[in-house]
């Protein structure tokens, strides 16, 4: 452990070096590949450091226990060596977690689709209100989100909205979201106060470069359309709302709620990338599924991954068996709890697997 933590610091350091080339900080594109890369070895760095220092202070009170003849120094270096010796085993777990296989996308921006899926009008409700709740948890991480596209219904539930969230490490946190969602609840347009099951699916997908996925001109065909509000009815008499089909994979996106056709159209085709990009990552994924899926899963839209429970102010992760009894908070943007559950449990299936 200590010898690959030395190569990955060894590198921290070249890289501290390159930074100062004038030639490289001349050059964007090396300059921005760069600094990603030392930024996601800073904490590997500071660990090993730290860790340096501990194995340091451990000797240093070792070597005081075997030279002096004072009883009072012995008992101080015998303190010392255990405070180090807590400090090493602590730092020894955290390194082995940071030295797990990081995934690619963690540190990327997302695009996030729900949609209303089983329970018609409820679906869309429930649809809104996981809107809602990630939109709380962005604001609450210090990120920005932005709605790419929206479908709404009469009653302002919707049939299918598709934001961007645009923050440090979004995919790593938010990753853990994609799959099957389900409310029981009793409906507002419930006269007889019988409790309903609806679902809503969610997609997490990680934004995908252009130079990650070259989309060329003669594999699109564009539509303009006038863009429409709940219920279907136009709110718009200009062609500003935008259709991209990727002729290549079938893939159809739509934009209407961008202020222009441009805007709808850069809109699209970041959604398309993004689709392409996770279509072929989902492909990859599934010829190594058998050695590589984790029990927590974060990529099968069908699994059923949470219940909310209203009645009894519960949800339920069901890839994890946790419970809260906070539905509320959680509603609310409070997902850290979960978010961490799910993390932990993932990498301690990576920490098995690397046995």
């Amino acid at each position: 452990m200590l010898d690959k933590l030395k190569t990955l610091a060894d590198r921290y350091d070249k890289i501290s070096e390159m930074l100062c080339d004038p030639d490289i900080a001349g050059d964007p594109k090396q300059l921005r590949e760069l600094s990603k890369e030392q930024s996601e070895l800073q904490q590997l760095y500071t660990a090993y450091n730290e860790y340096k220092t501990v194995l340091e202070n451990f000797d240093a009170a070792k070597e005081m226990l075997q030279e002096s003849t004072d009883d009072e120094m012995k008992q101080f270096a015998k303190m010392e060596m255990e405070e180090a010796k807590e400090k090493q085993e602590t730092l020894e777990e955290e390194i082995k977690i940071l030295l797990l296989p990081k995934d690619p996308n963690d540190s990327k921006n997302v695009i996030v689709e729900v949609r209303g899926a089983a329970g018609g009008d409820e679906a869309a409700l429930f649809a809104a209100d996981l809107f809602r709740m990630y939109s709380r948890y962005a604001d609450l991480q210090g990120w920005k989100v932005e709605i790419m596209e929206s479908n709404e219904n009469d009653l302002g539930g919707f049939k299918e909205i598709v934001f961007m969230v645009k923050g440090k490490d979004a995919y790593s946190r938010l990753k853990y979201e994609s799959g099957a969602h389900r409310v029981q609840r009793i409906p507002t347009t419930e006269s007889g106060g019988r409790i309903h099951t609806s679902t809503s699916t969610v997609a997490v997908l990680p934004e995908a470069e252009e130079v990650e996925v070259d989309i060329q001109d003669k594999d699109i065909r564009i539509d303009t359309f006038c863009s429409s509000g709940p219920g279907g009815q136009s709110v718009n008499t200009t062609k500003s709302a935008v259709r991209v089909t990727h002729l290549p994979t079938g893939i159809v996106v739509s934009c209407q709620d961008g202020k222009s056709q441009n805007s709808n159209k850069e809109m699209a085709l970041r959604v398309l990338r993004a689709r392409i990009y996770d279509q072929l990552r989902q492909e990859e994924e599934a010829k190594y599924a058998s050695e590589r899926k984790s029990k927590v899963g974060t990529g099968d839209r069908s699994e059923r991954i949470r219940t909310y429970n209203f009645p009894q102010s519960r949800v339920t992760d069901h890839r994890i068996g946790l419970t809260l009894h906070k539905l509320d908070y959680v509603l609310q943007g409070e997902l850290e709890e979960i978010i961490s559950a799910l993390t932990l449990a993932e990498q301690s299936e990576l920490m098995k697997a690397e046995g």
